[in-house]
């Protein structure tokens, strides 16, 4: 067993459905925005109801909750800013643990409404080098989340020149951003739709031509060979493989990016860094024996495949992708079960199944088992022979005992 800190799994939650997915599969923390002052205007977001509701249960199971409030605040914003954080702290016991921000009149106003809160700094800020760091702690935040684009030798840098309480937060897994930590301005040039007040339309995985100014209306193709003209469209970042030397270079918080996706895809990252994080404390060899497992279960969840970033020097053309703007799907979403009744298990339905198909049940604990669909009534107890209606409230029999928070999936041909 190694003695280093093991570092914080911070998980993202776009709704109450997968905040509790992320509590139960494994994450230690986990980040959410309500449905204002969030860089996610696209989630559902939480209402303050919610907000409340999921900090209470995640505070059952010892895990904390920290809060988005990363815009880049206009004058208009900052009185509606001041009663958020007066709201929030009303929560009273379960209250956030931590805001996060970017914003420094939004940074002046939470230290004045809720002094008690930890404010971890928003990879918004684009903290790149170790005197930013000492900027922020003298200013009393006690984490700041390194921008993107830094590489694991100028972290290692940077932790050695910051105060030992002051706090390294990372993003090791999920979508990248063309510009600097997400100050693109594709997105508002094309659209109005302004990626620094979370409503990126993610322009850059959009085809692109070239114009010459002398021949308007003429639209040349920007080929790489004949793989197409995706050119601003990066692989996701995956830094399963490299937790030593994440640890080593003494990051805190390992953070995963995607409060836009689903249960089923937190759950199966949120467990798969759990185990690997696990096993390399336990052992480091077993983490090593098991690299390939690690890699076998991440990839069946929603990727553009993977590429490790900044962290081993700037990208190469082998971490783009060219010909295609989608996402690779290996597994459907089916539902998480919610409860039982007469021996038939209760979900909400998220994709169409049949009786008869072959389905996959996943567990928090990291089990998976492959089964049957034996039986689906609706919530009236009739028969049905599939769910066509997402969001239908269906009770199914795998011939299994299920529990609260088993994952459905099924896996694509």
């Amino acid at each position: 067993m190694i003695n280093i800190e093991k570092p914080e799994l911070l998980i993202p939650a776009g709704n109450l459905e997968t905040l509790k997915i992320g509590v139960m599969y494994g994450a230690d923390a986990i980040y959410i925005g309500g449905d204002m002052y969030g860089l996610r205007a696209k989630a559902r977001n939480f209402s303050m109801e919610d907000m409340r509701e999921g900090i209470a249960f995640a505070h059952k199971y010892n895990k904390k909750i920290y809060v988005t409030a990363n815009i880049t605040a206009h004058n208009r914003d900052l009185e509606g800013i001041r009663k958020y954080f007066k709201d929030l702290m009303a929560f009273g016991k379960d209250k956030p643990d931590a805001f996060i921000i970017s914003d420094p009149g939004v940074f002046t106003i939470a230290k004045e409404e809720a002094p008690e809160i930890e404010i971890h700094i928003s990879t918004q800020a684009n903290s790149t080098n170790y005197s930013t760091y000492r900027f922020w702690h003298k200013l009393g935040a006690s984490r700041v989340v390194s921008a993107r684009e830094l590489s694991l030798q100028e972290i290692t840098e940077l932790r050695a020149n910051i105060p030992e309480d002051m706090e390294i937060e990372t993003f090791v897994h999920g979508a990248m951003c063309i510009a600097y930590s997400g100050r693109c301005l594709l997105s508002n040039y094309f659209t109005g739709r302004d990626a620094n007040l979370g409503e990126c339309t993610h322009s850059c995985r959009w085809r692109y031509h070239v114009v010459e100014e002398k021949r308007p209306g003429e639209y040349l193709p920007i080929e790489e060979t004949d793989r197409g003209t995706y050119i601003f469209n990066s692989k996701d970042l995956c830094m399963l493989e490299y937790i030593p030397q994440m640890v080593n270079a003494g990051i805190n918080s390992f953070k995963v990016e995607g409060r836009m996706k689903t249960a089923l895809y937190v759950a199966t990252v949120a467990r798969t860094y759990r185990r690997a994080i696990d096993d390399y404390f336990t052992d480091p060899s077993l983490y090593e024996m098991n690299k390939p497992l690690y890699m076998e279960e991440v990839l069946k969840g929603v990727n553009r495949q993977f590429t490790t970033g900044f962290f081993f020097g700037k990208p190469r053309h082998e971490d783009q992708i060219y010909d295609h703007n989608t996402y690779e799907k290996a597994y459907t979403y089916l539902g998480t079960i919610e409860g039982e009744r007469d021996g038939l298990y209760k979900l909400e339905q998220k994709n169409k199944f049949s009786v008869g198909e072959k389905i996959e049940l996943i567990r928090p604990d990291g089990n998976t088992f492959k089964l049957v669909v034996k039986r689906i009534t609706d919530d009236e107890g009739n028969d049905m022979e599939s769910c066509p209606h997402p969001k239908q409230s269906i009770y199914i029999d795998l011939g299994y005992k299920l529990e609260p928070f088993d994952i459905l999936r099924r896996k694509e041909v």
